[in-house]
């Protein structure tokens, strides 16, 4: 066997090195329907193929099989930052070395095109951060492909109940006891801002810290919410994002208060307008790496591949401080 890391190793290593034939490879790897193939042959085939780095050609595969070998990733119409298009970037370069084509598409208000892209691409997967409208999960059914919800993956935990204790944690390091939740006044973003509140939420709770107050922040009600919040005794908000943090310090301004004498703030998804404001928001990042990583797994198991590990947990988000908080 040749041991020159330039050269693609073959099924017919794979088999050697596994004391099995290709055709058992081909098999295994391709999960092939009714053969009957031992426990301990899968494993041993597919340990052979990890140890060599074997990737299946499955751009091939896919052509012979008449796939088109398209992943779709849906990019959700939501505030996240630049996270979804990192790890977009990352799952397009690593499911290429696989000769799949990751096509990324973007949710609108009119999710028809998110449609037509599964109807008419063929994909053999469909990649989403969050739940897909109920018309384009409907078209993944029907298409009879794999949907992976990255958000849900078990490798990344539950992401908001993560987030919140990571927040509950900061600010309570800090002194704070009663903590607010600053929510969009945008329907089309509010069911992610209930993704944020359960965290915070249980966070709290855990601590017995007082109930979390809630309010829908828009820019004609960000001084009034802001100034109701400190004569209640608040001292802390937990945002449902670094732009709705950043309309809570608006208000703040406007009410003539101070960051974070009067009200500490906190964000989340690290977008790159907290570096700028005023004061500079503490927030949490995520590493579009680990989200990648995990997504990558999850498409490669789906579609019957030997899988990459998936990321730890504690890898996938970070407090990042700044003068907010």
């Amino acid at each position: 066997m040749s041991t020159d890391k330039g050269v693609r190793p073959t099924t017919a290593d794979v088999a050697r090195l596994a004391d099995v034939s290709t055709a058992t490879v081909s098999y295994v790897l391709n999960n092939a329907e009714g053969r009957r193939i031992s426990a301990q042959t899968r494993d041993a085939v597919n340990r052979a193929a990890k140890l060599l780095g074997y990737r299946p050609n499955l751009a091939a595969r896919n052509l012979a099989r008449g796939k088109s070998g398209v992943v779709l990733y849906v990019v959700p119409h939501v505030a996240v930052g630049d996270m979804p298009m990192q790890a977009g970037s990352r799952m397009t370069t690593e499911l290429a070395r696989l000769g799949l084509l990751q096509v990324q598409i973007f949710e609108t208000e009119d999710d028809h095109h998110v449609v037509d892209a599964i109807e008419n691409l063929d994909p053999v997967a469909v990649t989403s951060l969050f739940p897909l409208s109920e018309a384009a999960s409907r078209a993944v059914t029907t298409a009879g492909i794999p949907l992976v919800e990255i958000g849900t993956l078990p490798a990344l935990g539950d992401p908001h109940l993560a987030v919140g204790e990571m927040r509950i944690a900061h600010l309570v390091a800090r002194g704070h006891r009663h903590i607010a939740f600053a929510n969009t006044g945008i329907a089309k973003w509010r069911a992610l801002g209930e993704y944020w509140l359960e965290g915070v939420a249980r966070a709290a709770e855990s601590r017995d810290l007082p109930p979390v107050p809630v309010a829908e922040i828009t820019v004609d009600n960000a001084a009034a919410v802001v100034a109701d919040w400190v004569r209640a005794g608040v001292t802390a908000v937990c945002a449902q994002s670094d732009e709705i943090a950043c309309l809570v310090l608006y208000g703040m301004h406007l009410a003539g208060l101070h960051c974070p004498t009067d009200l500490a703030v906190m964000g989340v998804d690290a977008s790159t307008m907290g570096m700028v404001s005023t004061p500079p928001l503490t927030t949490v990042q995520f590493d579009p790496n680990a989200v990648a990583d995990a997504a990558i797994a999850a498409v490669y198991e789906r579609l019957g591949y030997p899988a990459p590990p998936s990321p730890d947990i504690t890898d996938i988000a970070r407090v990042v401080v700044r003068m907010s908080t």
